[in-house]
Protein backbone atom coordinates (compact mmCIF):
# COMPACT_ATOMS: atom_id res chain seq x y z
CA UNK A 1 0.00 0.00 0.00
CA UNK A 2 1.21 3.08 -0.65
CA UNK A 3 2.19 5.45 1.83
CA UNK A 4 0.36 8.81 2.72
CA UNK A 5 1.99 12.05 2.89
CA UNK A 6 2.27 13.65 6.51
CA UNK A 7 1.40 16.68 6.53
CA UNK A 8 4.11 19.52 8.03
CA UNK A 9 4.47 23.30 8.88
CA UNK A 10 5.09 24.62 5.09
CA UNK A 11 8.54 26.40 5.96
CA UNK A 12 9.96 22.97 7.79
CA UNK A 13 8.97 21.22 4.46
CA UNK A 14 10.82 23.62 2.08
CA UNK A 15 14.07 22.95 4.31
CA UNK A 16 14.12 19.59 4.75
CA UNK A 17 13.28 18.93 0.73
CA UNK A 18 16.31 21.40 0.28
CA UNK A 19 18.33 18.77 1.99
CA UNK A 20 17.09 15.62 0.94
CA UNK A 21 17.54 17.12 -2.52
CA UNK A 22 21.28 18.42 -1.70
CA UNK A 23 21.67 14.25 -0.56
CA UNK A 24 20.26 13.38 -4.25
CA UNK A 25 22.84 15.34 -6.22
CA UNK A 26 25.89 13.72 -4.27
CA UNK A 27 23.73 10.13 -5.98
CA UNK A 28 24.01 11.46 -9.22
CA UNK A 29 27.87 10.52 -9.50
CA UNK A 30 27.08 7.14 -9.05
CA UNK A 31 25.97 4.28 -11.48
CA UNK A 32 23.15 2.80 -8.97
CA UNK A 33 20.13 3.57 -10.69
CA UNK A 34 18.01 2.58 -7.79
CA UNK A 35 19.99 4.14 -5.00
CA UNK A 36 18.86 7.14 -6.87
CA UNK A 37 15.42 6.64 -7.76
CA UNK A 38 15.57 5.75 -3.40
CA UNK A 39 17.08 8.56 -2.42
CA UNK A 40 14.41 10.61 -4.48
CA UNK A 41 11.34 8.67 -2.17
CA UNK A 42 11.88 11.12 0.79
CA UNK A 43 11.79 14.04 -1.07
CA UNK A 44 8.43 12.86 -3.03
CA UNK A 45 6.77 12.03 0.05
CA UNK A 46 7.93 15.55 1.75
CA UNK A 47 6.30 17.19 -0.98
CA UNK A 48 3.22 15.80 -0.43
CA UNK A 49 3.27 16.92 3.26
CA UNK A 50 4.56 20.17 1.77
CA UNK A 51 0.95 20.23 -0.16
CA UNK A 52 -0.83 18.73 2.40
CA UNK A 53 0.00 21.47 4.59
CA UNK A 54 -0.84 24.62 2.80
CA UNK A 55 -4.70 23.75 4.39
CA UNK A 56 -4.39 23.92 7.66
CA UNK A 57 -5.77 20.45 9.82
CA UNK A 58 -8.19 22.69 12.33
CA UNK A 59 -9.88 23.58 8.60
CA UNK A 60 -9.72 20.03 6.94
CA UNK A 61 -8.30 17.30 8.29
CA UNK A 62 -8.71 14.50 5.45
CA UNK A 63 -8.12 14.48 1.75
CA UNK A 64 -11.91 14.75 0.99
CA UNK A 65 -12.19 17.94 3.11
CA UNK A 66 -9.18 19.44 1.86
CA UNK A 67 -10.75 18.82 -1.68
CA UNK A 68 -13.74 20.36 -0.95
CA UNK A 69 -12.26 23.34 1.03
CA UNK A 70 -10.25 24.12 -2.04
CA UNK A 71 -12.99 24.38 -4.45
CA UNK A 72 -15.30 26.08 -2.02
CA UNK A 73 -12.58 28.66 -2.15
CA UNK A 74 -12.48 28.80 -5.98
CA UNK A 75 -16.13 28.05 -6.98
CA UNK A 76 -17.14 28.57 -10.71
CA UNK A 77 -12.91 28.35 -11.28
CA UNK A 78 -11.84 25.56 -13.63
CA UNK A 79 -9.43 23.18 -11.33
CA UNK A 80 -6.62 21.27 -12.69
CA UNK A 81 -6.29 17.98 -11.08
CA UNK A 82 -3.04 18.36 -10.38
CA UNK A 83 -3.74 20.96 -7.94
CA UNK A 84 -6.22 18.47 -6.65
CA UNK A 85 -3.25 16.05 -5.78
CA UNK A 86 -1.09 18.70 -4.24
CA UNK A 87 -3.84 19.68 -1.50
CA UNK A 88 -5.21 16.01 -1.16
CA UNK A 89 -1.82 14.36 -0.97
CA UNK A 90 -2.77 11.22 -2.59
CA UNK A 91 -2.60 9.40 -5.64
CA UNK A 92 -6.37 8.60 -5.13
CA UNK A 93 -8.32 12.04 -5.54
CA UNK A 94 -10.19 11.48 -8.23
CA UNK A 95 -12.01 9.13 -5.74
CA UNK A 96 -12.26 11.27 -3.45
CA UNK A 97 -13.99 14.06 -5.96
CA UNK A 98 -16.33 11.52 -7.36
CA UNK A 99 -17.20 10.48 -3.26
CA UNK A 100 -17.72 14.22 -2.73
CA UNK A 101 -20.45 14.45 -6.07
CA UNK A 102 -22.06 11.13 -5.43
CA UNK A 103 -22.21 10.56 -1.75
CA UNK A 104 -22.24 14.55 -0.71
CA UNK A 105 -23.57 16.24 -3.09
CA UNK A 106 -21.40 18.69 -4.21
CA UNK A 107 -22.34 20.27 -7.94
CA UNK A 108 -18.87 19.57 -9.24
CA UNK A 109 -18.40 18.78 -12.50
CA UNK A 110 -15.96 17.49 -15.25
CA UNK A 111 -14.45 19.56 -18.37
CA UNK A 112 -16.03 16.60 -20.76
CA UNK A 113 -19.06 17.04 -19.65
CA UNK A 114 -19.12 20.75 -20.37
CA UNK A 115 -17.38 19.96 -23.70
CA UNK A 116 -20.49 16.99 -24.04
CA UNK A 117 -23.10 19.80 -23.66
CA UNK A 118 -21.41 22.30 -26.20
CA UNK A 119 -20.71 19.94 -28.71
CA UNK A 120 -24.54 19.42 -29.39
CA UNK A 121 -25.91 23.25 -28.00
CA UNK A 122 -22.92 25.40 -29.40
CA UNK A 123 -24.99 28.70 -28.32
CA UNK A 124 -24.44 27.76 -25.29
CA UNK A 125 -20.88 28.14 -25.10
CA UNK A 126 -20.61 31.68 -25.15
CA UNK A 127 -22.47 32.12 -21.71
CA UNK A 128 -20.82 29.23 -20.42
CA UNK A 129 -17.48 30.88 -21.20
CA UNK A 130 -18.44 34.24 -19.28
CA UNK A 131 -19.60 31.74 -16.76
CA UNK A 132 -16.26 29.79 -16.01
CA UNK A 133 -13.94 32.29 -17.61
CA UNK A 134 -12.80 29.72 -19.61
CA UNK A 135 -13.68 28.05 -22.91
CA UNK A 136 -15.67 25.12 -22.33
CA UNK A 137 -15.29 23.53 -25.77
CA UNK A 138 -11.18 23.46 -24.52
CA UNK A 139 -11.81 21.90 -21.07
CA UNK A 140 -10.32 18.25 -20.39
CA UNK A 141 -11.35 15.34 -18.61
CA UNK A 142 -9.24 16.32 -15.42
CA UNK A 143 -10.47 19.32 -15.17
CA UNK A 144 -13.58 19.89 -12.83
CA UNK A 145 -15.52 23.20 -12.10
CA UNK A 146 -18.12 23.38 -8.76
CA UNK A 147 -20.56 25.28 -10.03
CA UNK A 148 -22.39 25.68 -6.54
CA UNK A 149 -21.00 26.15 -2.96
CA UNK A 150 -24.45 24.85 -1.52
CA UNK A 151 -24.84 21.12 -0.29
CA UNK A 152 -27.25 18.99 -2.21
CA UNK A 153 -28.37 16.80 0.50
CA UNK A 154 -30.60 14.85 -1.72
CA UNK A 155 -27.98 14.04 -3.91
CA UNK A 156 -27.24 10.32 -2.63
CA UNK A 157 -30.74 9.17 -2.68
CA UNK A 158 -30.79 10.56 -6.46
CA UNK A 159 -27.60 8.37 -7.51
CA UNK A 160 -28.98 5.32 -5.89
CA UNK A 161 -32.24 6.38 -8.02
CA UNK A 162 -29.42 6.63 -11.03
CA UNK A 163 -28.23 3.63 -11.23
CA UNK A 164 -31.75 1.70 -10.61
CA UNK A 165 -32.55 3.30 -14.05
CA UNK A 166 -29.64 3.07 -15.64
CA UNK A 167 -29.61 -0.58 -15.04
CA UNK A 168 -33.21 -1.12 -16.71
CA UNK A 169 -33.26 -3.44 -19.97
CA UNK A 170 -34.85 -2.22 -22.97
CA UNK A 171 -34.46 1.93 -22.53
CA UNK A 172 -32.81 3.94 -24.50
CA UNK A 173 -30.56 7.24 -23.40
CA UNK A 174 -33.58 9.62 -24.02
CA UNK A 175 -36.28 7.37 -21.80
CA UNK A 176 -33.84 7.12 -19.29
CA UNK A 177 -33.30 10.66 -19.05
CA UNK A 178 -37.44 11.52 -19.02
CA UNK A 179 -38.05 9.06 -16.02
CA UNK A 180 -34.86 10.55 -14.23
CA UNK A 181 -36.44 14.18 -14.36
CA UNK A 182 -40.06 13.25 -14.09
CA UNK A 183 -38.78 11.55 -10.51
CA UNK A 184 -37.67 14.84 -9.82
CA UNK A 185 -39.41 17.68 -10.62
CA UNK A 186 -38.90 21.01 -9.48
CA UNK A 187 -35.23 20.02 -8.35
CA UNK A 188 -32.32 21.10 -10.19
CA UNK A 189 -30.09 18.19 -11.86
CA UNK A 190 -26.69 18.11 -12.67
CA UNK A 191 -25.01 17.86 -16.15
CA UNK A 192 -22.69 15.05 -14.47
CA UNK A 193 -26.04 13.16 -13.01
CA UNK A 194 -27.40 12.96 -16.28
CA UNK A 195 -23.94 12.31 -18.53
CA UNK A 196 -23.84 8.97 -15.96
CA UNK A 197 -27.23 7.77 -16.63
CA UNK A 198 -26.90 8.15 -20.25
CA UNK A 199 -23.57 5.45 -20.17
CA UNK A 200 -21.17 8.11 -20.15
CA UNK A 201 -22.00 8.88 -23.95
CA UNK A 202 -22.17 12.37 -25.18
CA UNK A 203 -25.58 12.09 -26.43
CA UNK A 204 -27.18 12.60 -23.73
CA UNK A 205 -27.26 16.91 -24.52
CA UNK A 206 -29.05 16.22 -27.57
CA UNK A 207 -31.56 13.63 -26.10
CA UNK A 208 -32.25 16.08 -23.23
CA UNK A 209 -32.84 19.05 -25.63
CA UNK A 210 -34.39 17.06 -28.08
CA UNK A 211 -37.15 16.38 -24.79
CA UNK A 212 -37.62 19.92 -24.61
CA UNK A 213 -38.35 21.06 -28.20
CA UNK A 214 -39.63 18.23 -29.97
CA UNK A 215 -41.90 16.22 -26.83
CA UNK A 216 -42.44 19.52 -25.03
CA UNK A 217 -41.28 18.67 -21.59
CA UNK A 218 -40.64 21.95 -19.30
CA UNK A 219 -37.04 21.46 -19.13
CA UNK A 220 -35.00 24.68 -18.64
CA UNK A 221 -31.44 25.95 -17.18
CA UNK A 222 -30.08 29.01 -16.41
CA UNK A 223 -29.56 29.56 -20.14
CA UNK A 224 -33.50 29.04 -21.09
CA UNK A 225 -35.50 30.52 -18.63
CA UNK A 226 -34.05 30.23 -15.71
CA UNK A 227 -31.21 32.94 -14.79
CA UNK A 228 -31.35 31.92 -10.59
CA UNK A 229 -30.50 28.14 -11.55
CA UNK A 230 -26.60 27.12 -10.80
CA UNK A 231 -24.81 26.61 -14.17
CA UNK A 232 -24.51 23.51 -15.83
CA UNK A 233 -27.80 21.99 -14.27
CA UNK A 234 -31.45 21.48 -15.36
CA UNK A 235 -34.81 21.05 -13.94
CA UNK A 236 -37.95 19.79 -15.09
CA UNK A 237 -40.68 22.39 -13.71
CA UNK A 238 -44.01 20.52 -14.12
CA UNK A 239 -44.75 16.76 -14.82
CA UNK A 240 -46.50 18.03 -17.86
CA UNK A 241 -45.72 18.11 -21.96
CA UNK A 242 -46.93 21.61 -23.67
CA UNK A 243 -49.36 21.15 -26.18
CA UNK A 244 -48.32 19.92 -29.57
CA UNK A 245 -47.94 23.43 -31.29
CA UNK A 246 -46.56 24.98 -28.32
CA UNK A 247 -43.23 22.56 -29.02
CA UNK A 248 -42.45 24.81 -32.10
CA UNK A 249 -41.57 27.82 -30.45
CA UNK A 250 -37.68 28.03 -31.00
CA UNK A 251 -35.36 28.80 -28.35
CA UNK A 252 -33.67 32.18 -29.17
CA UNK A 253 -37.50 33.15 -29.65
CA UNK A 254 -39.04 31.87 -26.23
CA UNK A 255 -36.14 33.41 -24.79
CA UNK A 256 -36.46 37.02 -25.98
CA UNK A 257 -39.81 37.11 -24.92
CA UNK A 258 -38.78 35.63 -21.26
CA UNK A 259 -36.39 39.05 -21.41
CA UNK A 260 -38.81 41.48 -22.63
CA UNK A 261 -41.21 40.47 -20.22
CA UNK A 262 -38.74 40.53 -17.18
CA UNK A 263 -39.40 36.71 -16.51
CA UNK A 264 -43.00 38.08 -15.12
CA UNK A 265 -46.55 37.33 -15.56
CA UNK A 266 -47.91 39.84 -17.67
CA UNK A 267 -51.18 39.47 -16.06
CA UNK A 268 -50.12 39.35 -12.64
CA UNK A 269 -46.44 40.00 -11.85
CA UNK A 270 -45.57 36.97 -10.07
CA UNK A 271 -42.19 35.88 -10.26
CA UNK A 272 -40.00 32.77 -9.54
CA UNK A 273 -38.43 34.96 -6.73
CA UNK A 274 -42.11 34.99 -5.28
CA UNK A 275 -42.24 30.86 -5.43
CA UNK A 276 -43.94 29.70 -2.58
CA UNK A 277 -45.43 26.19 -1.71
CA UNK A 278 -48.91 27.14 -0.65
CA UNK A 279 -48.69 28.85 -3.85
CA UNK A 280 -50.56 27.46 -7.19
CA UNK A 281 -47.95 30.01 -9.53
CA UNK A 282 -45.29 27.45 -10.32
CA UNK A 283 -43.50 28.47 -13.68
CA UNK A 284 -43.87 30.93 -15.96
CA UNK A 285 -45.29 29.78 -19.47
CA UNK A 286 -45.67 31.75 -22.74
CA UNK A 287 -49.01 32.58 -24.53
CA UNK A 288 -49.87 33.19 -27.91
CA UNK A 289 -52.08 36.31 -28.61
CA UNK A 290 -53.22 34.76 -31.61
CA UNK A 291 -53.74 31.11 -31.53
CA UNK A 292 -52.43 28.25 -33.95
CA UNK A 293 -55.85 27.50 -34.99
CA UNK A 294 -56.24 31.59 -35.92
CA UNK A 295 -52.70 31.27 -37.97
CA UNK A 296 -50.97 33.00 -34.90
CA UNK A 297 -47.33 32.76 -35.02
CA UNK A 298 -44.46 31.57 -32.97
CA UNK A 299 -42.85 35.07 -33.00
CA UNK A 300 -42.15 37.62 -30.31
CA UNK A 301 -44.87 39.86 -31.46
CA UNK A 302 -47.31 37.12 -31.01
CA UNK A 303 -46.16 35.48 -27.27
CA UNK A 304 -46.66 36.87 -23.84
CA UNK A 305 -45.19 35.26 -20.58
CA UNK A 306 -48.63 34.71 -18.21
CA UNK A 307 -47.54 32.03 -15.13
CA UNK A 308 -49.48 29.02 -14.91
CA UNK A 309 -52.39 29.79 -13.30
CA UNK A 310 -53.29 32.65 -15.35
CA UNK A 311 -52.34 30.70 -18.27
CA UNK A 312 -54.87 28.16 -17.58
CA UNK A 313 -57.70 30.41 -17.12
CA UNK A 314 -57.16 32.15 -20.18
CA UNK A 315 -57.64 28.91 -22.11
CA UNK A 316 -60.52 27.84 -19.80
CA UNK A 317 -62.17 31.06 -21.28
CA UNK A 318 -62.50 32.80 -17.28
CA UNK A 319 -59.64 35.53 -18.33
CA UNK A 320 -59.88 38.11 -21.15
CA UNK A 321 -56.50 39.23 -21.40
CA UNK A 322 -56.05 43.33 -22.09
CA UNK A 323 -52.25 43.93 -23.76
Amino acid sequence: MRRRAAAEAPAEAVERIKRLLDNFLTKLNDDDLRDQVRSLVPAFETLRGLGKGLIPPDLASSARERILLYFQRYPLQVIEGDELLVVAGIGEWARRVRELRVQFGWSICSGVTFKDLVDDEPELAASLKDALGADPRKLKPDQYVMVSTEEDREAAHRWNLLNTIRKKKGLGVRARLLEYMRANVGSPVSIEELRYLAGDKSEWARRMRELRTEEGWPIYTRMQGRPELPVGTYVLDEDKQAPEHDRRIPDDVRVEVLIRDDFTCRVCGWTRDLLRPDDPRKFLELHHLVTHSEKGENSVENLITLCNVHHDKVHAGRLTLDV
